[in-house]
């Protein structure tokens, strides 16, 4: 296996010192996700600008970003943004049940919120390709035709971060550490 560096912000490249040192000041610690990536200073730009345009440009609240985010965690298998956004998820005091809906990938009580996670789950699996009725569900539920594109801006966001944990094996953080989750087995 590669072996892929955790930098510091002393160490990292050059393009990527100052991006690590903004991840530092928004969560006190560079986080081990970051600190991979900045292997490349434009895959770390990608992931940050991605993130926070879905964070704060989708029509979204933050539960229902974290149901996009979690079901494409468990349907890719990362183990690191499967801990990761459940501390998230419990720094923003989503319901414990909508968490251990997600991490299980069993369906939400709230009709509303399980739609959106169905939605996002086939976005993930179909790879965007769609049927109608998969749309129509989620409109009936009562979203609208961006929450179909911000589901889309949500997978991209997570195949950044999901892919570049599978090819680094990237450590889990001591923060996320009581959170840990494994996958189950996926066929090749």
């Amino acid at each position: 296996m590669t072996d892929f560096a955790v930098h510091t912000i002393e160490d990292a490249p050059e393009k990527s010192k100052s991006m690590l040192e903004s991840s530092k000041k928004a969560y006190g610690t560079v986080p081990n996700l970051h600190a991979v990536m900045a292997e490349s200073p434009a895959l770390l730009e990608a992931y940050k600008t991605v993130s926070n345009i879905f964070d704060k440009q989708t029509n979204l609240n933050a539960t229902e970003q974290q149901i996009i985010a979690m079901t494409n965690n468990r349907l890719n298998g990362c183990t690191y943004c499967m801990a990761a956004h459940t501390s998230i998820m419990q720094g923003a005091k989503v319901a414990e049940d909508v968490i251990t809906a997600l991490r299980d990938g069993t369906p939400i009580a709230d009709p509303k919120l399980e739609a959106l996670r169905v939605f996002a789950e086939k976005v993930n699996v179909k790879r965007g390709l769609l049927d109608d009725g998969d749309i129509e569900a989620l409109l009936a539920a009562g979203y609208s035709k961006q929450t179909v594109f911000d589901v889309i801006v949500g997978t991209a966001y997570k195949v950044l971060s999901n892919y570049t944990n599978h090819v680094a094996e990237t450590p889990l953080d001591k923060m996320f550490a009581k959170n840990e989750w494994s996958a189950e087995p996926h066929p090749a």
